[in-house]
């Protein structure tokens, strides 16, 4: 994981009862725990290893309105209303900035796939815009690239995920919610058909409502109640670079590189037409629904198959309330990184912004991302075992989102207003 990543401790006991348990502590989880806790609703969060450990302190920190379904973007704008106000909510900066991300387009087929989207939304009344090549040397100088334009946003952004989730949930605890580290949730307790509890390492606790946000975990945890959530694991690799001068603060994706300023003044630098994608056992019985995705996004896959399969494998996914569980074994989620992607990143990003030959790496890291079959997370009640919602299969772009994603799941849980039109989150449509 990124080494900036801030951790704090936390009690280690757990109360007997609670209205509320959020399983997972990513940045949908603690959201979701800062709502109920400023609507005085008694909750208790439970992360198996530490808060934002896997891929909430991963990710590359974008904050976007582009490119989204249209469904989607809804929820995008909400987030960025809720990320302004973030910092006066928690009583810290997140590095919230909202300087704009550029799409750049190589061919033809790129500019129309951006002219398309920017068509598809034009009813939500965004302030995105098609760029020429001249207008992309002016934002961002001294590039070599010969682009054939971008679509931009201003009122995109970025910020810290090193930062984000932790600092949200150090406010849930100030605001009334519990926050327990380093204990996992086995399964879940029911009575009468219904959920009653949760049943953790450290004993049980009842309560009348769960909600999961456990990410990459949450189809194996659901697969243990007999419920299938398909979702498939991608590993992205990232890295950071030392404090330099850059081209400019805005969010850049190319092709295949992107690049946006850290908060130390380096830049996070992915290769952004490439993931890899190992084979596991999920792949093989459930890879049918993913084919549509495939044929449009092969090219972006690098499959393969080898430890990673024989590891899944070995991995329980039936087992009862006393027993050891998977979340146990693993408490974080820590690929390797591929040094091959971020070596190809920085090739591709110093042939384009040459200034980039100055560049030194920081550090390296790689994150596992839950993508489900359209590529839009799951935000609903599970109508098989009431008293059960989840919010998790955010497929990459969860951390932008993330504030809405957890205010919308704790209106779910309480029956309340929600926040945004939720019906494009439905379980059922999977």
């Amino acid at each position: 994981m990124t080494i900036t990543l801030e951790k704090f401790d936390t009690p280690n006991d757990l109360p007997a009862s609670t209205t509320v348990v959020i399983i997972g502590g990513g940045i949908v989880g603690v959201t979701a725990a800062l709502t109920l806790a400023e609507r005085n609703v008694p909750v208790v969060l439970i992360e198996k290893g530490h808060i934002a450990g896997e891929q909430s302190s991963r990710n590359l920190g974008w904050i976007r309105k582009t490119s989204r379904h249209f469904e989607d973007v809804p929820m995008a704008m909400a987030a960025d209303k809720l990320w302004k106000d973030m910092p006066n909510r928690v009583g810290h900066d997140l590095g919230y900035k909202q300087e704009g991300i550029l799409f750049l387009a190589s061919s033809d087929e790129q500019m129309s796939m951006h002219e398309n989207w920017l068509k598809s939304v034009k009813s939500l009344d965004l302030d995105s815009r098609m760029l020429t090549p001249k207008e992309i040397d002016d934002k961002v100088p001294g590039g070599k690239g010969n682009w054939k334009g971008g679509i931009y946003t201003p009122s995109d952004g970025r910020a810290e995920p090193s930062i984000a989730a932790s600092t949200i949930a150090k406010a849930a605890i100030a605001k009334g919610a519990i926050i327990v580290q380093n204990c996992a949730v086995r399964m879940l307790s029911t009575t009468g058909g219904k959920v009653s509890g949760v049943v953790t390492e450290k004993g049980e606790i009842r309560c009348e409502q769960v909600l999961l946000a456990s990410g990459a975990w949450s189809r194996r945890f659901l697969g243990n109640h007999g419920i299938t959530l398909p979702t498939l694991p991608l590993i992205c690799s990232v890295m950071r670079t030392k404090p330099m001068e850059g081209p400019t603060d805005i969010a850049v994706g190319g092709p295949d590189f992107s690049f946006r300023k850290h908060k130390d003044g380096g830049f996070i630098v992915t290769q952004r037409g490439a993931l890899d994608a190992p084979i596991t056992l999920d792949h093989l019985t459930i890879g049918w629904r993913y084919l549509s995705q495939l044929r449009a996004q092969r090219s972006f896959l690098r499959i393969s198959f080898g430890s990673h399969f024989f590891k899944d494998l070995a991995m329980k996914r039936k087992w009862s309330s006393g027993s050891k569980t998977p979340f146990e074994d693993i408490r974080t989620l820590n690929p390797k990184h591929n040094p091959s992607l971020n070596n190809e990143a920085m090739t591709n990003l110093r042939n384009a912004w040459p200034v980039f030959n100055q560049a030194e790496q920081e550090e390296a890291w790689a994150g596992v991302i839950d993508i489900t079959p359209d590529s839009n997370p799951v935000i609903d009640r599970v109508a098989d075992l009431p008293g059960l919602t989840i919010a998790t299969g955010f497929s990459g772009h969860g951390f932008g989102t993330g504030p809405a994603a957890g205010q919308l799941a704790a209106d779910i849980v309480l029956n309340s207003s929600p926040l945004i039109d939720p019906r494009p989150y439905r379980f059922d449509r999977l």
